[in-house]
C-alpha cells in the first residue's frame, strides 16, 4: 500500500464512494468499519463531533466523511 501525500479530489471521490458502498452492504457501524479495514481505511471520530477518513496503518487523513453515512 502507498502512503498519500498530495489529496487528489478524483481519488477522494473514488474512495468515497467505496465507503459509500460499504456502508450500504454493512449490517451494522461495527461490520461497516471491519469491512473498511480490509481496503485499508479506518474511521476516526474527532473531539468535535467529526468522523474522519484515515489510511491503515500510517493513519493518514484522507477527508472528512459526509454526516449522512452515520444516520
Amino acid at each position: 500500500m502507498s502512503i498519500i501525500i498530495k489529496q487528489d479530489a478524483f481519488v477522494t471521490d473514488a474512495v468515497i464512494q467505496i465507503v459509500e458502498r460499504e456502508r450500504a452492504a454493512a449490517l451494522s457501524a461495527r461490520e461497516w468499519k471491519h469491512r473498511l479495514a480490509g481496503y485499508g481505511y479506518s474511521i476516526r471520530e474527532t473531539e468535535d463531533g467529526k468522523h474522519m477518513l484515515e489510511t491503515l496503518p500510517h493513519h493518514v487523513v484522507l477527508c472528512e466523511l459526509p454526516k449522512e453515512l452515520f444516520n
